[in-house]
């Protein structure tokens, strides 16, 4: 089959792909054919008809969107009897529509309020319609030319509107059913919370289980709003807001990266969030945070003037005053005991100018991102693979054949990634999921292992013996591109399947399922995030995934690799330039004297030998007295979730607290100095994702007052410490200094970005990127294997209970009812405690006892079931819309920010 076809539509030369559509390839040509219910990235419908056309030699009028293309296919869109049938069409389409103004030149003339001068009894004009500024059906309306009357009359449906769930409203008034929004959340998303309803006779929409989303299972990501051609589908918020203007940025939420469009109303506020159809990162989704948790930009109470404690209160001062105040209380800890904390939410611009404020200017290394809870995600990856990175990008995920997910709630905390995972399952692909949790993913598992806490790094050295004895492994590929591969074979003795089975309580034979499910469908991906397996084991758990991907030859391929998963939004670009108490910048070890000498001769100041303190560190150091001054910029997750112990108990110790922050909060209240900071829609600079997607954020509203960013509130502070090298004028020259000492960013400038950014290493300027690393091209190091030892579960896992906390979509298998509480609906259901036999018997419980399950956080309330598979294992599910009523109806300025983790903890049970 040939590369490329050409065909001819209304006389242009158009070439195409085999296996396109009409209707794709005019709209790539830039050949507009009116269409409806066609959507870019989803399967042809042809249910509105709207799209016909005129092809020589054939019968009829075909919808374009389902007439594959031919080569040397002649096609005509404009002729008369096509117009005509097309009006035709669209008569019929607005007979259920309201459509007094659809006709009207006056539309964009009049507001709301205003009496139609031309139809004094028409009260469904466009312009009380929420959409009316970007209503497909207008566009389409206008450019078929049709008149005020038509010769159908108007049948209101007279459906009342749907305004119960939260973030979004349903008007089955304005619906034209051409099906986008069923098909979108099907195809694409790979969920199915909408469905064609059949009431009296007519199709609508409507959700696919009771009559909320709550109860449906939607995920809230607004791709049904963001496909939907009418007014049928909107965001609540600012729904009646116009826009002035769009800019095109990056989402600050999670490490996808997902290149969003923000709509700007007159008023300087972000009035919607789209996501970017072309975006290679996220290809036109979005999620919960992405969709509805931007607007935090917007608050009132954003923080517009820096603020000093004095006698006890923050008052408002000049920028002058403060940097003098920081200046002077910062001096007498360059000796020592300061700790700079960066925010998920920087740029790689601010995280750079951090840690190189903390080093030569504060003479530290103590400097670490915020998020960076689990450091080893990465660390195994750049001894053996040369990159402390993901190998693959995202929608590559799409092709696997096998995906294995290891302790991660992905579908929640990088929700994005997600899809291609589903989709993927759909078409056939195993999904293998390691996690004591039930989460989205496991419901699209083929094998759902639930290892004993602390023995994830046993069960996957496991499946490598089991690989090895079966001869399952790539042989080629380790002989050719690998090294180590004979220590680690030697290595796997020490795992015999019934010592596994003993230490993870995985029954042999679905150790040996797993292994084979993995070795024998190629290509397959590794998911990781690690977030309920103990630090002690983490590093073991890399280097044994890493191993397996290697003994497969799962690497340096389309549709395979590794994907450590970040909390953070750009936890990866702040590793990349430095922002860590061990590496410089590009990956340089701190501990490297030649390192240092260079890096400080760079930069005019002597780089400090010993390791940093990292977040992990934090509390313990201020508690220890080794940290007495703490410079926070940005809030975060952390802090308040228990991963790095008491954090906001131990800031009370500090002697002085400076915090960069965009709105007040726990931590600007605490505060010695406070120092407003622009958030992401407000400056420039860049994110790097977690397929290392180098990408530009571009300023969508002007500041309030006088926030800055914080890479110039750092270079301020620099200069009044007398401190060289901090004269940037703008966040490209940072950039271009970036990209000079790290050469993974060699290469790499503001102007390559564009909408898709670049993937970093870029070998020459011809190039976008290395989408695939580890590949046989270039001059790169042979991956290494390592040889694994056989750790064994931490001893705090053996006394005692843990609570895994899960949460899933939808529950068929378990009643429930949505309920009003002050306005907003909440899902009620009876929850279910899993508990292991033994542990039952031990505390008097029988199976169907009302229990209460109590952690330092919460207490959860529900029926003992004795199904837990491990003594000492505690398991709940609840439902993401508990989450998303929780977000709803937050009063705080960022409430994505705050939506609970799944960590692993501890848990008291007892008879209610």
């Amino acid at each position: 089959m040939p590369d490329e076809l050409t065909l001819t539509i209304d006389g242009t030369e158009v070439r195409t792909t085999p296996g396109n559509n009409v209707l794709q390839a005019a709209m790539d040509a830039g050949i507009y054919v009116p269409y409806l219910c066609y959507y870019p990235g989803m399967k042809a419908f042809g249910a509105c008809r709207m799209c016909v056309v005129n092809v020589e030699g054939g019968r009829g009028a075909p919808a374009s969107c389902t007439t594959p293309v031919a080569d040397g296919m002649v096609v005509n869109t404009q002729t008369p009897e096509i117009v005509a049938l097309r009006r035709g069409i669209m008569e019929m389409l607005i007979s259920e529509h309201p459509h007094g103004c659809l006709t009207c030149h006056r539309i964009d003339l009049c507001g709301p309020a205003d009496i139609c001068q031309r139809h004094v009894s028409v009260n469904d004009r466009c312009v009380t319609c929420p959409k009316n500024d970007r209503c497909e059906l207008k566009d389409t309306v206008r450019h078929l030319e049709l008149d005020m009357d038509t010769p159908l009359t108007y049948n209101n449906r007279r459906l009342p509107l749907a305004v119960d769930d939260p973030f979004w409203e349903m008007d089955m008034n304005l619906c034209i059913v051409c099906g986008r929004c069923v098909r979108v959340c099907d195809e694409v998303r790979a969920d199915n919370a909408l469905t064609f309803l059949e009431r009296a006779g007519r199709s609508l929409i409507g959700t696919s289980h009771g009559v909320s989303l709550l109860e449906s299972g939607c995920e809230f990501c607004g791709a049904c709003i963001d496909v939907c051609p009418t007014g049928a589908l909107v965001e609540r918020e600012h729904k009646w807001d116009k826009a002035v203007r769009t800019i095109t940025s990056v989402c600050p939420h999670c490490p996808v990266g997902c290149s969003m469009k923000l709509e700007i109303n007159r008023r300087n506020r972000v009035i919607r969030a789209i996501p970017e159809r072309r975006a290679e990162a996220n290809r036109g989704q979005a999620c919960l945070k992405g969709k509805f948790g931007l607007g935090f930009v917007n608050d009132r109470k954003r923080l517009k003037k820096p603020l000093v404690r004095q006698n006890g209160e923050l008052a408002e001062v000049s920028w002058e005053q403060a940097l003098e105040t920081v200046a002077s209380r910062l001096r007498p800890y360059r000796a020592g005991g300061y700790a700079l904390l960066t925010s998920p939410k920087c740029t790689n611009e601010d995280h750079y100018v951090a840690q190189k404020f903390a080093r030569t200017v504060m003479s530290t290394n103590n400097v670490d991102v915020s998020s960076n809870v689990r450091p080893e995600l990465v660390k195994a990856l750049g001894r053996m693979l040369g990159q402390e990175a993901g190998t693959n990008p995202i929608w590559g995920l799409d092709g696997a054949k096998c995906i294995l997910v290891v302790s991660s709630n992905v579908t929640e905390e990088q929700n994005v990634a997600a899809v291609p995972v589903k989709r993927a399952s759909r078409e056939g692909a195993k999904v293998i999921v390691i996690d004591q949790r039930e989460t989205e993913l496991t419901r699209y598992a083929s094998q759902w292992l639930r290892p004993k806490p602390g023995s994830e790094a046993a069960l996957i050295g496991g499946m490598l013996r089991v690989i090895m004895d079966e001869s399952l492994d790539d042989h080629e590929f380790m002989a050719d591109r690998c090294e180590g591969a004979k220590d680690l074979k030697n290595s796997l003795w020490e795992f015999d399947l019934l010592r596994v089975e003993r230490l993870t309580g995985i029954p042999r034979d679905e150790v040996q399922a797993a292994a084979r499910a993995f070795a024998e469908n190629g290509p397959a991906a590794i998911l990781y995030g690690l977030e309920t397996v103990p630090a002690e084991v983490r590093d073991a758990c890399v280097t044994g995934l890493v191993n397996l991907a290697l003994a497969t030859g799962n690497v340096g391929k389309e549709s395979s690799g590794l994907y450590p998963l970040f909390p953070g939004a750009n936890e990866q670009g702040a590793k990349d330039v430095g922002c860590s108490p061990d590496r410089l910048p590009g990956y340089r070890p701190v501990e490297d004297a030649d390192v240092r000498t260079v890096f400080g001769e760079l930069w005019g100041a002597a780089i400090p030998e010993a390791e940093g303190l990292g977040v992990r560190d934090v509390v313990a150091a201020i508690e220890d007295g080794r940290i007495k001054a703490l410079h926070v910029l940005g809030d975060s997750a952390t802090f308040t979730n228990g991963q790095i112990g008491e954090f906001m108990a131990a800031l009370e110790k500090l002697e002085l607290l400076i915090v960069h922050d965009t709105a007040p909060n726990d931590l600007t209240e605490l505060a010695h100095v406070v120092l407003p900071a622009t958030t992401f829609a407000e400056k420039n600079g860049t994110y790097t994702n977690m397929e290392r997607r180098v990408q530009l954020l571009r300023p969508a509203i002007g500041p309030r007052g006088e926030e800055e960013p914080d890479w110039r509130i750092l270079c301020w502070i620099a200069r009044e410490l007398g401190g060289e090298g901090f004269d940037y004028e703008s966040s490209e020259d940072v950039f271009r200094e970036i990209s000079e000492l790290a050469d993974i960013y060699a290469g790499i400038g503001y102007a390559d970005l564009g909408v898709n950014g670049l993937q970093w290493p870029r070998a020459d300027a011809e190039t976008n990127g290395t989408p695939i690393t580890n590949t046989q091209s270039g001059e790169q190091a042979k991956p290494r294997m390592e040889a694994m030892s056989l750790v064994q579960p931490p001893p705090r896992f053996e006394a005692g209970l843990y609570l895994a906390k899960g949460r899933l979509l939808h529950d068929n298998d378990r009643p429930m009812t949505v309920v009003k509480n002050n306005g907003s609906p909440y899902v009620e259901r009876e929850e279910i405690v899993e508990l292991h036999e033994s542990d039952a018997a031990a505390l008097g419980i029988s199976d169907g006892d009302s229990v209460v399950a109590t952690t330092s956080s919460e207490s959860i309330r529900g029926a003992a079931r004795l199904t837990s598979p491990h003594p000492g294992l505690v398991a709940v599910t609840g439902l993401f819309a508990d989450v998303v009523t929780a977000a709803h109806d937050s009063t705080d300025p960022d409430p994505m920010l705050k939506i609970p983790g799944l960590p692993l903890e501890r848990v008291e049970v007892a008879k209610a």
